[in-house]
């Protein structure tokens, strides 16, 4: 089918109407009829080619109930991928994603709807500044965030998640590293540090998403909805964690509204996990303030059908360098 003839049929009403009835709240039935046709297209598409979408947290409900075959956060995403009998990985994310999913799955052909989908956090380090941190702190392991990119794993010792950072750090601390190297992300370390006895050198990076928000963002919350529960992302700076109810990474701030149902809830997140959450969970209130990532943004509808059409942009990794990535990204699975 070509994008041009694109049209909303009645084959094309019957095999997205689950999709649109819990997506209804989110997507006016007008602009449904426009976007169901690319979501019929490419389900039937991926299923020809044997290909698996993956879709992060933070792609807007079309994606992630439309066509997502595995949603969660980025490192689950690429693991989930490896395990999979897929020919084909459609990476809806940014960038450092795609690269990771690679890593994980060099046999595997990686498209990226998107290759402008980047990341101002993986954008904050490079692989020379890696080098140049381990010469200024020579026998200090390096631990990196998989916000990264593959040449910045490389240069590591170790990976980590914003749900495994603290026990990564612990456990280099129960090896007898009292310091470690963690980059790039300022505010996950400095969360980190405050809960270690392990010293934390600190690059300063940050995610342009959650660095904007502020404690006054939760205190005017409570002013209007005094039973609210406040979820904050570990890359927020540490006087939101400390003004919030919860911390966790997506996949656990996820797992936290499955489970506890609050009647509100707020994320200090990015914007279109609270709308997935509350198509998710229609007994719990989302209630704003969230952050737009524009890089996330970036992946659509019909940025995904065309790279399925033309498998293509396809993320290529120089083999030496993603044989050492996955080293650090081993190290961490073993040591999480």
């Amino acid at each position: 089918m070509n994008t041009q003839n694109l049209a909303y049929s009645d084959e094309v009403a019957k095999a997205t109407a689950p999709i649109f009835d819990k997506l209804s709240k989110q997507i006016e039935k007008e602009r449904w009829e426009s976007i169901a046709p690319y979501i019929f297209e490419i389900n039937r598409l991926k299923k020809e080619k044997n290909a698996v979408i993956l879709a992060h947290n933070y792609m807007t409900p079309d994606i992630f109930f439309g066509v997502g075959d595995v949603v969660g956060d980025s490192l689950m995403l690429a693991q989930r991928a490896a395990q999979s009998d897929a020919d084909i990985i459609v990476q809806c994310g940014v960038h450092f994603m795609a690269e990771t999913s690679k890593i994980l799955c060099p046999d595997k052909k990686v498209l990226m709807p998107d290759l402008n989908a980047g990341c101002s956090l993986a954008e904050s380090i490079t692989a020379s500044d890696v080098r140049k941190l381990k010469e200024k702190h020579p026998n200090i392991p390096v631990v990196t965030y998989v916000n990264t990119s593959a040449e910045v794993k490389a240069e590591s010792d170790i990976c980590c998640t914003s749900s495994n950072a603290l026990k990564i750090i612990n456990a280099l601390g129960a090896q007898g590293h009292d310091k470690v190297i963690m980059t790039p992300d300022m505010y996950l370390a400095q969360n980190v540090a405050a809960q270690t006895d392990v010293k934390v050198i600190i690059w300063e990076g940050s995610c342009i998403v959650h660095e904007r928000f502020t404690p006054q963002d939760i205190i005017d919350a409570r002013k209007t909805y005094d039973d609210i529960v406040v979820l904050a992302h570990p890359e927020c700076p540490p006087d939101v964690m400390a003004e919030a109810d919860y911390s966790g990474s997506t996949a656990q701030m996820d797992n936290y509204i499955k489970e506890k149902q609050p009647a509100r809830a707020m994320l200090m997140t990015e914007c279109s996990m609270s709308d997935n959450i509350a198509a998710a969970n229609p007994d719990v209130e989302m209630i704003g303030t969230c952050q737009i990532c524009p890089f996330m943004k970036r992946i659509t509808l019909p940025k995904i059908l065309k790279a399925l059409q033309n498998e293509d942009p396809e993320i290529i990794i120089d083999p030496e360098i993603s044989a050492r990535a996955k080293v650090a990204v081993d190290k961490m699975l073993e040591l999480s």
